[in-house]
């Protein structure tokens, strides 16, 4: 199976566009055929059983890229692929462009039901929009059937508008000043078990911090915790005010709560909640941070240092020099609220 993918990966990196039977948001393409089709939100998806193997592919709806291909790829292997599940670190293709369309592809594999499954994610980014393409499948045929349908899109580029479709939370003017504080900023670190030889073990489950400043001064701050090793999911949402003088940011909270909810307990998906629990107890700390700006290939993040722990910071972190990072994104929030907020 894993020399299959590496085969399969190699062939994955050209974008096509040669039969166009159907369309599903900006992609054309030849749908499977023998394969059940429905669609659900956000993606189309195929699935088919044979016996005791299956496989699952997925088309996903465009989403507004991060500028980077490397990083988005790594947003969409997190959002898409991880949840809910434990799989081996992405083996990456390098990247490849053609009509102004950058590709990569990743593979991992991981176990459900006693089987092993394979996982491979296609990701095209144009620098301004991702498309995301799926397949899980427990037989190498059904990678040769995913290999055909990459082979069939055909991407509309010249729809593609700014904001097409697409939800922003960070639409602010100041957004794009690489100086300013104004927009969205993002911390998600995935949860692991360490490495197993020498691949990290991802669990699928999260630890998300996300900040929105808007130019009238005030912000939203929320913090989702989906860790496997708990059986409840930590929730906080704070609003205030924030305001800059030089290279300090003071952040003052007028409201905030905290809460625990229970797990989705029919499919544990990482996206679900279950029932609320109780309150929990959640401080309004007034806080000064020195904060400066980093630039890389990932794009532009966003460095708070701090002296003192906070309910928003937690504890010192012993390794990273008492700051907190937040990577500016542009796109749909990568948190969302519980039922009823």
């Amino acid at each position: 199976m894993k020399k299959t993918l590496l085969v399969i990966l190699t062939m994955l990196t050209v974008v096509c566009g040669f039969a166009q039977k159907q369309t599903f948001d900006i992609i054309t393409y030849t749908p499977p055929k023998g394969w059940t089709e429905k669609q659900d939100g956000n993606y189309m998806s195929y699935s088919k059983i044979d016996g005791g193997s299956w496989a699952q592919m997925a088309i996903y709806k465009q989403t507004i890229s991060q500028g980077n291909i490397q990083v988005d790829f790594d947003k969409e292997w997190t959002d898409i692929v991880t949840p809910g599940k434990t799989i081996s670190s992405p083996e990456k293709t390098e990247p490849k462009t053609e009509d102004g369309w950058t590709v990569m592809s990743g593979s991992g594999t991981w176990g459900y039901n006693g089987a092993t499954v394979a996982t491979l994610l296609t990701v095209y980014s144009n620098n301004k929009v991702v498309v995301s393409v799926l397949c899980n499948a427990t037989a190498k045929p059904y990678l040769k059937d995913y290999q055909t349908l990459i082979s069939s899109l055909n991407i509309d580029a010249p729809s593609v508008t700014e904001n097409s479709g697409i939800e922003n939370t960070a639409a602010a003017p100041g957004a794009n000043n690489t100086n300013s504080i104004v927009g969205a900023w993002i911390n998600n670190i995935a949860e692991d078990r360490g490495f197993i030889n020498g691949y990290r073990m991802y669990t699928g489950g999260y630890m998300k911090k996300e900040y929105v400043f808007k130019e009238d001064g005030s912000y939203i701050f929320r913090q989702k915790d989906w860790l496997a090793s708990r059986d409840d999911i930590y929730f906080v949402y704070e609003t205030g005010k924030w305001v800059v003088n030089g290279n300090q940011l003071t952040i003052t909270p007028d409201k905030g709560k905290a809460g625990w909810w229970d797990k989705d307990k029919i499919g544990n998906r990482t996206d679900k909640w279950g029932a609320y629990q109780k309150a929990a107890k959640y401080n309004l700390e007034k806080t000064t941070y020195t904060f400066e700006f980093q630039i890389s290939d990932y794009g532009r993040s966003l460095m708070l240092n701090y002296s003192k722990s906070t309910e928003r910071d937690g504890d010192h972190p012993a390794d990273n020099g008492q700051h907190t990072s937040y990577s500016f994104d542009t796109g749909k929030s990568i948190i969302d609220n519980p039922p009823g907020l």
